[in-house]
């Protein structure tokens, strides 16, 4: 059962400085830091009190769950949750095969025995502690450490924090950095393990627009599908079983039906992935000069491999959509960073701003150690791309799914040696489950020719430059990859399972191909790994130390402070708004039905299906039609702006998606957005190409974030799907 949140969070909201943002709308706040932006939530026209928004245990932040890699939100008594399609990617092609393509032809199930399993390895995890920690994660650390014991005494700290956080099986437990290790904060999530697939529109409708319409404006996405946690009769977590329950969450989100209108003040609360707003100049030039230009380019021939591939055999098609998302979902924001850094001179802005803050570090003799240890900080990061360069290479040539698992599997067999304690992250007890469900997933997932032809590109690559290793160049000197794939038995999931109970002494005799070679890399993986935590342990020792003089130089400036994004649940507040995206071009905040007949072609990815289309041709609206979405305040944009919508004003249909001002990044997909009272009026699923700069540098006038207005998701529930059982678990305002 979830508990209060930690009285410690009052320290964290204290000891993270929080001056007022001098940018509005600016911001992934902690949920304990609200109290702190009460004026500033009132005038955006949030009107929840922000120490409710604070607690975590009261609605609505009871009900924002994470699904581990995106976020969603409990809709209802009987455990229904609500993310993004390509949230539910991998249960839809989970359930999906060439007699039942659901990823085609959407998923409905009309009643609760009718709902299949996402997966064993899908879970919901909400947070309900959080603490901090800062002082047991640094204890026996001291100045004369090396990286490597430095590193090493931080993670065993961690990992008995862990381990008395989870005594109870039901819960899964994470202890984050903040500011650059300034602190650390221990983490509590309620682990539900039985998801299962509801509903979903088919991928012409979920990704209408595909790569061509991802991170552009506008869109007509409707990125939604419905799951629902099932835990065990008296209540708690369990895996999968038939006699397992609809959960009962402690709150679930009311939907407004009437959503938002121009002007309105919202809230995203959710799970950011990873911003950098924090990070030096060096550390952005490396990305945009190399990181990201290497990366951007692998990922777009997988791509072109898996099209290639995908177009002779529907197997391989279904079996790698995921993967192909995913990748193109990076590429594209890789290349809309580079541009980005390009056309608003983000290293020129985040240049500037170094040197004011070195030039303020110099102004105070008192200063002179934080001046020193950010010196130290560049050399230890210039030690660390020199790394990551050399690294990239060598680990992508081991890319084979297969050549992984055996990879993961002796390394398994090797930490099994040790005291569960001393065992690497993600190699101990508690891992154990997690690691059973990829072996288990991979046969989704898999297929031997596409394996095959992506690891050959890696290995292309790897061969071609000059950072090499002798252990692997022995390995792929007689790399016969026939033979390989023809005599291994990594493709059979029992097989793959029984190799997570074998000694080494089981792989170090083993005939099979792949296992072989694992054994024969191992040593070179390990001194890799070893430089890895080398390097992020010498980095531990001078980056807090930046990062404390940083703050204190934001909060003389009354500059926003807030850690940047790391995983853990934020709140960003905004307005919907649309914006100026270039000269004379200015994109509204809302798009109509309409949109998608204009889009459609017929031709993947416009192609929508057709029973949309006859209902938006005979104007079935239903009760979610809206004559006119413009706010009242909305009349001073009008002569400096082209604002007016379509017929002179008269919106005349269902909103699809629309525009916001909310600050968000990667793993917000799925995110509830939410009006000034705390109904659910959307779900945010991208942002705008001239977005994507956010993650380094926030940019109010053009930083929008996209998300699905859910009066078209309950249109697709009434008029085109026919999800009356579902419309029904729902509470709807209006």
């Amino acid at each position: 059962m979830p508990t209060k949140v930690s009285s410690s969070v009052s320290v964290l909201a204290l000891s993270l400085a929080v001056a007022l943002p001098a940018v509005a709308n600016e911001g992934q706040w902690l949920p304990m830091q609200m109290p702190q932006l009460s004026d500033e939530l009132q005038q955006a026209g949030i009107r929840l009190p922000a120490e409710q928004l604070a607690d975590l245990n009261q609605y609505p932040m009871n009900a924002v769950v994470g699904l581990g890699y995106c976020t969603a939100s409990f809709v209802s008594p009987k455990g229904l949750v609500v993310t993004n399609h390509h949230c539910a990617y991998r249960g839809i092609q989970f359930n999906s095969n060439e007699e039942h393509n659901y990823l085609d032809d959407g998923f409905l199930a009309t009643s609760l025995d009718k709902e299949p399993s996402a997966g064993p390895q899908e879970r919901l995890y909400v947070t309900d502690k959080i603490e901090d920690v800062t002082e047991q994660v640094y204890a026996g650390v001291s100045d004369d450490m090396d990286g490597y014991q430095r590193y090493h005494t931080i993670q065993g700290n961690r990992k008995a924090l862990l381990k008395q956080c989870e005594s109870n099986d039901n819960y899964r437990c994470h202890v984050r950095s903040f500011h650059g290790g300034k602190k650390y904060y221990l983490l509590r999530q309620l682990m539900i393990r039985d998801v299962r697939l509801v509903y979903a529109p088919p991928q012409s409708v979920g990704s209408f627009g595909g790569d061509i319409d991802n991170f552009e404006y506008p869109r007509h996405s409707g990125d939604f599908t419905f799951l629902r946690a099932y835990v065990a009769p008296d209540g708690s977590p369990a895996a999968y079983s038939e006699d397992n329950v609809p959960y009962q969450p402690k709150s679930f989100l009311k939907v407004n039906a009437s959503g938002v209108k121009q002007g309105d003040g919202v809230l995203v609360a959710g799970y950011p992935g990873r911003t950098s707003r924090h990070k030096l100049l060096s550390e952005l030039e490396f990305a945009s000069n190399w990181q990201y230009p290497v990366g951007a380019s692998r990922y777009q021939q997988r791509i072109d491999l898996i099209d290639q591939y995908g177009l002779e055999d529907g197997v391989i098609k279904i079996a790698y959509a995921g993967t192909k998302a995913s990748l193109a979902n990076r590429m594209k924001k890789m290349n809309g960073l580079l541009d980005g850094f390009r056309k608003t001179d983000i290293p020129a802005i985040k240049g500037s701003n170094e040197h004011a803050f070195k030039d303020w570090l110099k102004a105070d003799p008192s200063r002179a150690d934080a001046l020193a240890k950010v010196e130290q900080l560049e050399k230890k990061l210039a030690e660390q791309r020199n790394y990551k360069q050399r690294a990239f290479y060598f680990e992508n040539a081991q890319s084979s799914a297969l050549l992984n698992t055996a990879n993961r599997l002796y390394k398994l067999a090797n930490e099994r040696q040790k005291p569960d304690a001393e065992r690497e992250e993600g190699y101990q007890e508690r891992d154990m489950k997690m690691l059973e469900g990829r072996l288990n997933r991979l046969t989704r997932s898999f297929h031997t020719r596409m394996d095959r032809g992506l690891w050959q590109m890696d290995i292309d690559a790897y061969l071609a430059q000059s950072h090499r290793t002798a252990a692997l160049d022995k390995v792929l000197e007689t790399l016969d990859l026939d033979q390989a794939y023809a005599n291994t038995g990594l493709n059979d999931s029992g097989q793959r399972l029984k190799w997570m109970t074998q000694p080494v002494s089981a792989f170090k005799a083993s005939d099979d191909p792949f296992i072989k070679m694992a054994v024969a890399l191992y040593d070179a993986n390990e001194a890799n790994r070893k430089q890895r935590q080398t390097l992020a342990g010498d980095i531990t020792a001078v980056r807090p130390a930046m990062m404390a003089a940083l703050l204190d130089w934001y909060d003389s400036r009354n500059q926003p402070v807030y850690p940047d994004a790391n995983g853990t649940l934020r709140i960003s507040y905004g307005v919907v708004d649309g914006y100026q995206a270039a000269d004379a071009l200015y994109k509204q905040p809302f798009t109509r039905l309409e949109g998608i007949v204009e889009k459609h072609t017929g031709v993947e990815p416009f192609n929508a299906p057709q029973k949309i289309l006859e209902a938006i041709k005979a104007k079935r609206y239903g009760s979610y039609s809206v004559d006119s979405i413009k706010a009242q305040t909305q009349s001073w944009y009008c002569g400096i702006l082209p604002c007016a919508e379509a017929n002179d004003g008269h919106f005349g249909s269902v909103p699809v998606n629309f525009l916001s001002s909310v600050d968000t990044t990667g793993g917000n997909s799925g995110s509830p957005i939410l009006n000034g009272d705390g109904d659910l009026v959307g779900l945010n699923f991208d942002s705008t190409y001239e977005s994507i700069t956010k993650d380094w540098y926030f940019n109010p006038s053009i930083t929008r974030a996209v998300h699905v207005d859910f009066r078209y998701v309950l249109w697709m529930m009434e008029n085109v799907d026919s999800a009356d059982n579902l419309l029904t678990e729902l509470t709807l305002i209006k």
